[in-house]
């Protein structure tokens, strides 16, 4: 079996202490917590014949219908004195069909046949788990491995409804293979629609996949999917964690999604969220057989103070059971292509970040104050992962800045292949918020843009979801604010703010593209400078949805410049998907000059100019080159599609010069005018990314 064959027996830590020597202090560390992960894969092999199986636990738990059709259930409730199944087959009997106790406090129950062969629960119908508890309370509960739960109009509570289609969706198209150069359309299907309402999986197949497919975008990292009962946590306080959100349709209808993302050679990553869980009871897994602990740690440290949710217990055997398994059933019944794991600060240090302040020193990721047992968990779920599908793509969402968390397992490492470089976004909405353009630090910027770990894959990106949340800025609004809603006419000559609004904006994303990382993440709207922020309906906004939307609408008015920022950020993407910077080494910055306000670098061979200076623009500006020739310019931020001033000459050719400059071994004259951006290829090379 694949994961008898792979499992990790050797460890290789010599390349990661010969890459970052200071981690020498700390390899009694890293060989623990690889001591950990492999007894834990042992225990796996000789307990339940290895993690393959382990990891399939959804064919046992919760229900399933066997070939005769009689149904089987099973659950783990360990504290509970009882269990009874209720539901519309019996009329909602509370008694009449009890669940047999098992050990290891697993419960039992077979459903015969019906009289007519068929099964004795019918698709679509409802269910409910009765739980008996030892202090004398009857708890309704829901499975914690349903598979589909609905919420009745009227209803604040989630219902668990038997999923088990005659004919359901199947999957036909092949997996994409695993992008070289990784560019992430970060999208939430609920708000895809301009109305004002919840928009499906449905309206996100056919109105926005084609849109990401046109933008360049070969991964789309889907949001709020696992079911939450809150719409307005944005996904992020599950409640059923093998369930797909009822809200924006079935099942079959995101399986769908996920087969034509896949026709067009998009992969798709789910936001999973392992870190935390909701605290709702009647229909999330809390006290679900009636104790304080069960899926969690007892309270105090079950409960994480700021997010007001529940903690796992990550040392519990069926906890990994139900955590890991969930893992792969979202890869083997959805097929999706990997994860965005959300919180893994939170589960990386007992204090989950809470007051703490991360300055770099090694001490702050080594010691007790480190959750070994999460971090275990995080070995354990990148190793599988990768075993059994070594396409799968795992990106880790941590601000700690976690030495080889993105390191093989074997080596040392947690295993994810990219962390989040969330240090960028910061950096630009500090910048937009508290300088003049003149004071702007090009060393400041670069030094953001670069300060990533040797070895280790990060998304770069200038904005996420949190900077559309209402409370906080986009870009756009940052730019431009009020006058997006009266100025973007482009039958309009430009104002100042919109001017420089148009411009930076496109500047900041292409400098944050091609030097930030080793990905590109974007979220949905951003690119195209979406005019509103993003606020779920609310009491506070007396339930609304009017901001709980994305106007896509916006780009079919052709005399509008969203349409314009659509467009460079189409062609940037397509720019990449050529020359492959994503996929190189780190970049080369040539030039950083504070007066002039131009940086210069170079990636795959491509050279990158930018001048962020307000006013001067520059007719013969020496800029390094390392390969001699031809150059031309293949991007060029100012070009009148773009909504720039069209200045320069694209059937211009630049020739180098054999006149070292900056480190480099050649140099050539470029005329680049103010707030400008252009990429530069030469000629004579055959880029093959």
């Amino acid at each position: 079996m694949a994961d008898q064959e792979d499992n990790v027996t050797i460890p290789e830590f010599s390349c990661l202490l010969q890459m970052d020597p200071y981690l020498k202090k700390y390899e009694k560390d890293f060989e623990r917590r690889y001591e950990l992960a492999q007894k834990r894969l042992f225990e796996l092999e000789e307990v339940e014949g290895g993690f393959d199986q382990f990891t399939r636990s959804y064919w046992s738990f919760g229900v399933q219908r066997r070939s005769d059709n009689s149904l089987f259930f099973k659950e783990w409730a360990p504290a509970a004195e009882a269990l009874f199944l209720t539901g519309d087959f019996n009329g909602w009997d509370k008694f009449s069909h009890p669940y047999a106790k098992k050990p290891f406090g697993k419960w039992e129950l077979i459903l015969p046949p019906n009289y007519d062969k068929s099964p004795a629960v019918e698709h679509n119908t409802k269910l409910k788990v009765v739980v008996h508890t030892t202090e004398g309370e009857r708890l309704y509960r829901i499975s914690p491995w349903a598979k589909y739960v609905t919420k009745d109009p009227k209803s604040v509570i989630y219902d668990w409804v038997h999923w088990d289609p005659p004919q359901p969706y199947i999957q036909i198209q092949p997996r994409p293979k695993k992008p070289t150069s990784l560019r992430i359309y970060e999208a939430h299907v609920g708000i895809c629609s301009s109305e004002p309402k919840i928009a499906s999986y449905t309206d996100f197949t056919t109105e926005v996949l084609p849109r990401i497919k046109e933008l360049g975008y070969n991964c789309i990292q889907l949001m709020a999917v696992m079911e939450h009962a809150y719409y307005a946590s944005f996904g992020y306080q599950i409640t059923s964690f093998f369930a797909a959100s009822s809200r924006y349709g079935t099942p079959d209808e995101l399986k769908q999604l996920i087969d034509v993302a896949h026709s067009m050679g998009i992969v798709v990553l789910l936001d999973v969220v392992h870190s935390h869980a909701s605290k709702n009871a009647e229909d999330g897994l809390n006290r679900f057989d009636g104790s304080d602990s069960c899926f969690f740690h007892s309270p105090p440290r079950g409960r994480h103070l700021l997010w007001d949710s529940r903690l796992f217990n990550y040392s519990s055997w069926e906890v990994m059971r139900f955590l890991l398994s969930n893992l792969r059933w979202w890869m083997e019944e959805y097929r999706f292509d990997g994860f965005r794991f959300d919180g893994v600060s939170s589960m990386l240090y007992h204090h989950h970040g809470i007051g703490a302040t991360f300055s770099g020193d090694y001490s702050e990721y080594f010691g007790l104050h480190v959750d070994e047992d999460s971090l275990v968990y995080l070995m354990l779920a990148n190793h599988i992962l990768h075993t059994l599908y070594p396409d799968c793509i795992t990106i880790a969402e941590e601000v700690s800045g976690m030495p080889a968390l993105c390191v093989k397992v074997k080596q040392g490492g947690l295993g994810f292949d990219y962390r989040l470089n969330m240090a960028i976004p910061d950096k630009w909405i500090q910048i937009l918020k508290e300088l003049k353009d003149e004071d702007w630090n090009m060393g400041n910027i670069i030094h953001t843009l670069t300060n990533r770990r040797y070895g280790e894959k990060c998304i770069s990106y200038a904005e996420s979801h949190d900077q559309a949340l209402v409370g906080d800025k986009s870009l756009a609004f940052w730019l431009m604010d009020k006058e997006m809603y009266t100025n973007m006419s482009s039958l309009l000559p430009m104002s100042p703010v919109i001017d420089r609004g148009m411009q930076l904006h496109k500047m900041i994303r292409l400098l944050t593209h091609a030097l930030g990382g080793e990905g590109y993440l974007n979220f949905m709207g951003n690119e195209f400078g979406h005019p509103e922020w993003l606020d779920f309906p609310r009491e506070g906004n007396k339930q609304s949805y009017h901001y709980a939307r994305r106007q896509y609408n916006l780009l079919d008015m052709e005399h509008l410049r969203y349409r314009q920022l659509y467009s460079f950020d189409r062609d940037m993407n397509h720019t990449e998907d050529k020359y492959g910077w994503l996929a190189a080494p780190p970049g080369f910055v040539s030039t950083s000059h504070e007066g002039d306000k131009v940086i210069v670098f170079d990636r795959a061979h491509v050279i990158f100019v930018f001048n962020f200076h307000p006013s001067k623009s520059y007719q013969d500006y020496r800029v390094a080159a390392e390969a001699p020739g031809k150059y031309k310019i293949k991007l060029d931020s100012d070009a009148d599609e773009y909504g720039g001033h069209g200045r320069l000459d694209h059937n211009a050719e630049y020739f180098t010069e054999p006149t070292p400059y900056s480190g480099r071994s050649h140099s050539m004259m470029v005329y680049i005018p103010c707030r400008t951006a252009i990429v530069l290829a030469n000629e004579e090379i055959n880029y093959c990314y």
